[in-house]
């Protein structure tokens, strides 16, 4: 192979490892268990991805209805807002107001051995802004939370 050729492909898989490790900065994985506990207490979102993606494992064996987890992002102001709003909505809403504005972004309640993602644009969060993530299940938010940065 001649030498020109192989700089070429040095340097497109040089891009494409570029391209890849910069669409991991843009997701993270993150796990709850029958204990309610997330496996983070805290996400870094870098300012350049356009888009974030979340995914929730919930890694117990118990059911959505005993031990459902969901991931929800708001500022911090709005966390307890969103936390009472969600015990209103109860069980037939997953224990969540989708509409609620006050929410930024956030997964399906999900049960034991359940994976589900949420992807959201970067563009609604801000530098500098103080954001938390909690489950919405009733007396999950307590423990099972934590904090999110854009950088």
């Amino acid at each position: 192979m001649k030498k020109s050729h192989l700089f070429a492909l040095t340097a497109a898989g040089l891009l494409m490892s570029g391209a890849a490790m910069a669409a991991d900065q843009c997701s993270t994985e993150i796990t709850g268990n029958d204990a309610m506990q997330y496996d983070k207490a805290s996400m870094t979102v870098p300012a350049s991805c356009k888009n974030f993606t979340v995914t929730l494992k919930h890694i117990g064996k118990a059911a959505k209805a005993a031990m459902g987890h969901d991931w929800v992002l708001t500022t911090a102001a709005d966390e307890q807002a969103v936390v009472t709003e969600a015990m209103a909505a109860g069980p037939s809403k997953d224990y969540l107001n989708p509409a609620d504005p006050k929410i930024i972004a956030h997964t399906k309640l999900i049960g034991g051995g359940e994976t589900t993602s949420v992807t959201f644009p970067v563009s609604k969060l801000k530098a500098g802004e103080q954001y938390s993530y909690f489950c919405t299940f009733p007396g999950h938010a307590g423990v099972m939370k934590g904090t999110l940065t854009v950088k």
